[in-house]
């Protein structure tokens, strides 16, 4: 079993490349960092700290987990200049506080305070410059693999539309075959372009891959021109592959149930889903013990701010695994008469129903701590799809057909749609989440569940998660959290729940 292979099998040209970067940054700095503190007298260097290969290891890898922290590893990333200075800062901060803890747990790696603030300073702005000029390198990279679409409908649309520059740093597109007159009209009508006909493509020069997209399985595929370049060593795709390949999810538009029936899932590992339920246990169990300081003073702050009588946590029933449905714990945000004389009603960006430590609690995301408690009962585990409620449920599992699919494993307290595509307040939007928790279920393993959870921090110190991915889109909060009432949900509707 290789669940780690295939999570690395799956890494972006751009990832690496990123990774690569900050590991020579890094590692460049730490020597630097030791030379000046020690006036470049190695010999002084070798008796006061001890071999250098080690610690270096520990201050880059402790660097690269900091930047990842920071969302600064995602392939399609497209931040402004002030905007990945800042996390780039950051990152080398949660770099540097995860250095200074493994000095502790293991002091034969340590090699002082002021040496590590010297690398750390040295550091940060190699790596924004290094960052930035190897995501303008790939933006315009002249060597991107070479792809042919053969199909120029719809699917193939979707491919066409990739058109960001941070969409295709992997990839052209040399043209789009047509096997028809009706597929060229549909074509223009599209507006795909390059269009070519079989004998066209086969004078184009080199090809790296061939992606099969088109919309009727049954209609006329070239078949000896596809044998011939599979002969030659092209690969050829289905356009589903692809497009997860590319975008990290899966389009439910090209996406074929069957598809997901044969794929292989570490979720049907036994292995695999007892190491993810001791982890769940310990993790959650050791953040309960950690956070219990914030916990107590939380409790006591919303309770001192709304009366002895006010309730400090609130439930809120929500479908688990296999649709069974339990109480969600969350600490209460709003006041207790929020609703009074209006009832169940939207809440605004700015809502006054929200309490001011309501409002600093979600800023940090400090209301969902007593969701570890859901955890170590079994309802929910640390990463996984996020719960919905049982009214909303219905209705999008009655638009979706694949929407069930989700429940096969426990929810989570963080996900991978979480990262990236936080918020949702329509069925379009839930349909765009559904895309993301498919493509987790089905490629989920040890490896993913731990850069999910590193990136989280991304989203407790931003309040959000795309901006480095996508456009960050903010929603009003659910209003129900203050008084247990439940508000109605209209058909085709889906409104923003606790924070997510």
């Amino acid at each position: 079993m290789s669940w780690g292979s295939a999570a690395l099998r799956r890494l972006p040209t751009t990832v690496l490349a990123l990774v690569l970067g900050d590991s020579i940054v890094g590692a460049l700095a730490f020597v630097l960092a030791v030379g000046l503190r020690f006036s470049f007298d190695w010999s002084l260097v070798a008796q006061s700290v001890g071999p250098l290969p080690l610690r270096a290891l520990v201050f880059t890898a402790s660097l690269v987990i900091g930047m990842l922290t920071m969302g600064l590893y995602r392939p399609r990333q497209r931040p402004t200049r002030s905007e990945g200075a800042v996390r780039a800062i950051l990152g080398v901060i949660v770099g540097g506080f995860i250095s200074i803890v493994l000095f502790y747990l293991v002091p034969h790696v340590a090699f002082g305070r002021g040496a590590l603030a010297l690398a750390m300073g040295i550091a940060v702005l190699p790596l924004f410059a290094v960052r930035l000029g190897i995501l303008r390198l790939l933006d315009f990279n002249p060597i991107k693999r070479r792809v042919l679409v053969v199909g120029a409908g719809e699917a193939a649309a979707k491919i066409y539309r990739l058109r960001r520059r941070a969409d295709r740093r992997s990839f052209d597109v040399v043209g789009f075959i047509v096997v028809s007159p009706e597929d060229r009209r549909v074509a223009t009508g599209l507006g795909i372009e390059p269009l070519l006909t079989p004998e066209e493509a086969r004078l184009t020069r080199r090809l790296d891959e061939i992606v099969v997209a088109l919309d009727d399985r049954r209609g006329f595929l070239p078949l000896e021109f596809l044998l011939n370049q599979k002969q030659r060593g092209v690969p050829v795709t289905d356009v589903m592959d692809f497009l997860e390949s590319e975008t990290e999810r899966l389009d439910l538009d090209v996406l074929r149930p069957s598809w997901l029936l044969y794929e292989k899932s570490s979720q049907t590992d036994i292995l695999y889903r007892w190491l993810k339920r001791l982890f769940d246990l310990v993790f959650s169990s050791v953040l309960l013990l950690l956070t219990s300081p914030i916990l107590i003073m939380t409790a006591v702050a919303i309770r001192f701010g709304g009366g002895t009588s006010a309730p400090v946590l609130y439930r809120q029933k929500r479908v688990g695994r296999n649709g069974y449905v339990f109480e969600l714990m969350k600490f209460r945000s709003m006041r207790v008469d929020a609703e009074k004389g209006t009832g169940p009603r939207f809440s605004s960006a700015n809502d006054d129903r929200v309490t001011r430590i309501g409002r600093l609690i979600r800023r940090f995301r400090v209301d969902e701590l007593p969701q570890l408690l859901n955890v170590i009962r079994g309802d929910m585990s640390v990463v996984g799809p996020r719960p919905e409620r049982p009214e909303f449920v219905d209705v999008l599992s009655r638009q979706e057909p694949l929407y069930p699919y989700r429940h096969g494993i426990r929810p989570g307290l963080t996900g991978w749609a979480q990262l990236n595509f936080p918020y949702g307040a329509s069925m379009d939007d839930a349909r765009e989440k559904l895309t993301y928790d498919l493509y987790y279920i089905k490629n989920t393993n040890i490896i993913t569940d731990l850069l999910i959870l590193l990136q989280t921090l991304e989203v407790v110190v931003w309040g959000r998660g795309t901006s480095m991915s996508g456009s960050a889109r903010r929603w009003p909060s659910d209003g129900v959290d203050s008084a247990g009432e439940r508000a109605t949900l209209p058909v085709g509707t889906v409104r923003k729940q606790d924070g997510h």
